[in-house]
């Protein structure tokens, strides 16, 4: 790596990203295969987002094959995020929840856990077919021909620092844009109000919305931001490092939020019938579950709906730590 007093080219930094998570990727490749261990399918997954994200923050500054697009990657990693989700839905369920069920609904899970077993078998099928199929080939061997002997675009030979709002501002502004935000809450006279603690049934009613579908996309886009924070989180300090565990919580609360959604979507097909039917304790654990998480978001919510913390945000972007020297 090209560093001397501090100084970091832009291709240097995206060289160390890039092939970071492609090795990883290739690490976990045989093992995933294997399918002996959730936790090979899980850290494949990452790499596949993390490189996703590399790719596209440092879009600019790399000239790669034309094979490793951003699109081939989600495609590839969209296989591996259906039989990952399973498996969090899988262990949810059997460590989790059912502990705490009566004998009989205990029963009418494990109806509900064979045939998502069943399931798991179609989509681990389809993540070997993709891994040992034409597109995962071609990119695997196309990354690695780029690691070998990596192209640069012009401006990779600049310094990082006076560059880092310019890079970093542009997917800051999306997810601080994101309509997410505003999901229960109202606009007047060009004022953000914020509702009183609001009960279950009115959060039900929210979450039942197409609202939901909002606040998973808002979900993306915080975990889309956090990696790209990541890349560069060196060069800033504790209030940067705050942000970006603001945003990580917001990531996993929603997550949270969207996987109890996900859930009782998942029993009721499996079942055919409404869950709060078959299994009356469970559907109550899910609500708390929600209520319980939906106060959480409300308050990180009001903070980055509060003018002062974007400002604050965007400035700390800004004003990285490190004196530069010009671009």
């Amino acid at each position: 790596m090209t560093e001397k007093n501090n100084i970091i080219t832009l291709k240097d930094l995206a060289y160390g990203a890039i092939a970071k998570h492609s090795r990883k990727i290739f690490k976990y490749e045989a093992r995933v295969l294997q399918d002996k261990d959730p936790e090979d399918l899980h850290q494949m997954r990452v790499g596949m987002r993390r490189l996703r994200s590399a790719i596209a923050c440092f879009a600019v500054v790399v000239d790669l094959p034309e094979i490793a697009t951003e699109k081939n990657i989600a495609n590839i990693g969209r296989t591996l995020g259906k039989l990952r989700d399973l498996d969090i839905l899988l262990a949810v369920l059997q460590d989790d929840y059912r502990p705490l069920l009566p004998a009989e609904e205990q029963k009418s899970l494990d109806k509900a856990i064979k045939s998502l077993n069943r399931k798991r078998k179609r989509e681990l099928r389809q993540v070997r077919k993709t891994l040992n199929g034409k597109l995962y080939f071609h990119l695997e061997q196309g990354l690695k021909g780029w690691l070998d002997r990596p192209i640069y675009q012009k401006i990779g030979d600049c310094f990082v620092y006076p560059l880092l709002p310019d890079l970093l501002l542009p997917q800051v502004s999306q997810l601080l844009l994101h309509h997410g935000w505003l999901v229960g809450v109202e606009i007047k006279e060009g004022q953000i109000e914020f509702p009183q603690i609001l009960n279950r049934e009115a959060i039900e009613l929210i979450i039942s919305r197409e609202d939901i579908l909002l606040l998973h996309g808002l979900r993306k886009s915080a975990k889309k931001t956090r990696y790209s924070l990541e890349l560069f989180a060196r060069f800033y300090g504790d209030t940067y490092h705050q942000y970006l565990d603001r945003i990580e919580q917001i990531q996993e609360i929603l997550g949270q939020i969207q996987d109890t959604h996900v859930l009782r979507k998942v029993l009721e097909k499996a079942l055919k019938s409404a869950i709060a039917e078959q299994m009356p304790k469970l559907a109550e654990l899910l609500l708390k579950t929600r209520y319980q998480k939906w106060l959480e978001w409300q308050t990180l919510q009001q903070q980055f709906l509060d003018d002062r913390i974007r400002t604050e945000f965007r400035q700390t972007i800004i004003q990285s730590e490190v004196k530069t020297q010009g671009f």
